[in-house]
């Protein structure tokens, strides 16, 4: 590739490529796009399904069957039916022969195998597109599902690797690291510091080596967005990467990918590689002088490697362990050479800034906050998965008009974002602009983008101590406050959840977590306090409850806790039969009795009870 003439020719016939395939599907009367979770065997399952009753119902040469890149971060694929636009999940191979009769022949969409909004009194109305996969405002999810991913002709046709050329031939390194800074893009993988900024420190330090390096070690619970980047779009990553490369003056590239990503990295090799054929990666990149390559280093499976000081550690092959800053890896990072980082959200902003500009991306968002944010949102939620939306939009637009409310009629009851690290936010603040510092000020932060739905049903306590856990797991050791701290946080809180602390151990324990939050050496046992503090100043009462009265109110406790038989019970037997320890009494057609003091409070009983006469408190 050398010239941008040269692209312009590949994206043309690539593009008419892409639409004479279109064309072909027009003979059908339906497509049956099936979501393409590569390491999930029930794609593979669905796919037969519905090719074996299509021919069941003789209309195979009427439906088109096939794949579309991953929607979500789904455990049993999504299915679209065209042109409905009809999107099912969770189906089995009854769902399967059900759509198939009534929907492909009948025409008439199955509405209660359809993923809905489920609004607050529980009541779930039907809707045919979920409006964040298909937002206008996506910039890092641009081309989420629409593209194949292991052809680079694809990614060419929808403006591929132009702003790279752009870059290249038409512009400085100074002008694109200025125009970055202009666009007012924040670090998308924690603390959302000035992108520009970042990239300008390692434009003006000075080296003989430079590096950019790519932080796709993704390791908050419940968290897809980079995954889902890399997995759909890695050609956009490869692309950003160049760009940087050519802007802070290096010539080598790193991506630091999870090693529990295999789909991600089998796809970014195959990615590499197309890049390389086409010159766009290597010697000579498109016909100039400058050079540039990458290389994929997979993650020693640690959640303190996401933080960047010990993120390099690993590349170099020392353990994962944060370093003393200063000196900042844009001075002193990759083999003690200038090195330049960012989380893989952040570069897949960076193509659309040079092409459409500065200015287009700092229109979007808030003051401080440009831009648009890309979200895992799950928990209590009716719909999971990603959305992208444009920073400043409020929680409860977020969560009830795209994530469709709280499932079940049961109430909200708080929202935690950012993470593990991150903390919790309550109904109160449903109507906050979600940004930096909003999300900051109330306690929170915005982190790489988790959001995790809790109802009514959810224990604070036990939230907290459940986010704790993971802390103090994936905590290196290396400082003694995160080390030990968290370790003893974690056990007050066991103690308390078990009913045997004291008000004194709530004393304790803020004191105890305050005192971390200040003196751990790195961002994760500064912020491991966060789930603990929050909780403790919005939901003190609960713990109160479980020191002062030996109760948990949203009884999910298990030692705090019983299971009880309520008045309409019809003595049908199903919870005695099901009971592994033989604990419930009572003759059949009559009221039931759990022996509390054999109860191992398993709630089997409560869970196979088909007239809900078992409750928990």
């Amino acid at each position: 590739m050398n010239s941008l003439q040269e692209l312009q020719r590949i994206r043309e016939i690539s593009l008419k490529n892409m639409e004479y395939r279109a064309e072909d599907t027009h003979s059908y009367k339906h497509q049956v796009l099936i979501c393409a979770c590569a390491e999930n065997e029930r794609f593979n399952a669905l796919k037969a399904a519905f090719a074996s009753e299509c021919e069941k119902n003789g209309i195979s040469d009427k439906v088109m069957i096939d794949r579309i890149e991953r929607l979500a971060d789904c455990p049993a694929p999504f299915v679209l039916v065209y042109p409905e636009g009809a999107l099912y999940t969770g189906l089995d191979d009854g769902d399967v022969a059900k759509i198939c009769k009534e929907h492909l022949v009948g025409g008439e969409v199955v509405s209660e195998l359809v993923l809905g909004y489920c609004a607050e009194d529980g009541k779930v109305s039907q809707i045919q597109e979920l409006p964040y996969y298909y937002k206008d405002e996506s910039i890092a999810l641009r081309l989420y599902g629409q593209i194949n991913p292991e052809n680079i002709l694809e990614y060419i046709a929808k403006d591929g690797y132009w702003a790279l050329g752009k870059a290249l031939i038409e512009m400085t390194p100074k002008q694109v690291v200025d125009e970055i800074k202009i666009s007012g893009l924040r670090g998308r993988g924690g603390g959302g510091f000035s992108a520009g900024l970042k990239w300008e420190f390692t434009y003006n330090a000075v080296g003989d080596t430079k590096y950019v390096v790519c932080n796709a070690d993704e390791g908050d619970p419940g968290a897809f967005m980079d995954r889902s980047i890399l997995e759909c779009d890695p050609h956009c990553i490869l692309e950003a990467m160049a760009i940087a490369g050519y802007a802070v003056g290096a010539n080598m590239g790193y991506i630091y990918v999870r090693a529990e990503y295999p789909v991600a990295e089998n796809r970014l090799k195959t990615a590499i590689n197309q890049a390389r054929k086409f010159g766009m990666l290597g010697e000579g990149v498109f016909g100039t002088d400058f050079n540039f390559d990458v290389e994929i280093r997979l993650g020693a499976g640690a959640f303190v490697c996401g933080e960047e000081t010990a993120l390099l550690n690993s590349i170099e092959g020392y353990r994962g362990m944060p370093r003393p800053r200063p000196p900042f890896p844009a001075v002193k990072g990759l083999w003690g050479m200038p090195t330049l980082i960012n989380n893989v959200e952040t570069l897949a902003n960076i193509p659309q800034i040079l092409l459409k500009g500065a200015g287009w991306f700092a229109n979007i968002g808030t003051e401080k906050s440009k831009g648009t944010k890309v979200f895992a949102l799950g928990g209590k939620i009716a719909n999971t998965g990603l959305l992208e939306v444009p920073m400043g939009t409020s929680l409860r637009e977020v969560i009830y008009d795209i994530g469709g409310g709280i499932p079940g009629g049961k109430k909200f009851k708080a929202v935690q974002t950012g993470g593990p690290s991150g903390g919790c936010l309550t109904e109160a603040n449903l109507d906050i602009p979600i940004d930096y510092e909003s999300l900051v000020s109330l306690g929170s932060m915005m982190g790489s983008g988790g959001m995790i739905v809790m109802d009514e049903d959810n224990c604070m306590v036990d939230i907290a101590k459940f986010f704790l856990d993971f802390m103090v797991e994936e905590s290196c050791g290396k400082c003694p406050p995160c080390r030990i701290g968290t370790k003893r946080m974690y056990e007050i809180l066991d103690k308390i959840t078990q009913g045997q602390g004291s008000m004194q151990d709530i004393d304790n324990l803020e004191r105890l977590a305050e005192n971390i939050k200040t003196s751990s050496l790195c961002a994760l046992g500064q912020t491991a306090s966060n789930p603990v503090l929050s909780t403790l100043r919005l939901f003190r009462d609960e713990y109160i409850s479980h020191v002062k009265e030996g109760r948990c109110p949203a009884g999910a406790c298990q030692d705090l806790s019983n299971f009880y038989v309520l008045d309409n019970c019809i003595g049908c037997g199903i919870c005695k039969k099901n009971c592994p320890t033989d604990c419930i009494i009572g003759e059949r057609k009559q009221k039931h009795e759990i022996d509390l003091e054999n109860c191992v409070k398993c709630g089997v009983c409560q869970q196979r009870c088909p007239f809900k006469a078992i409750e928990r408190r």
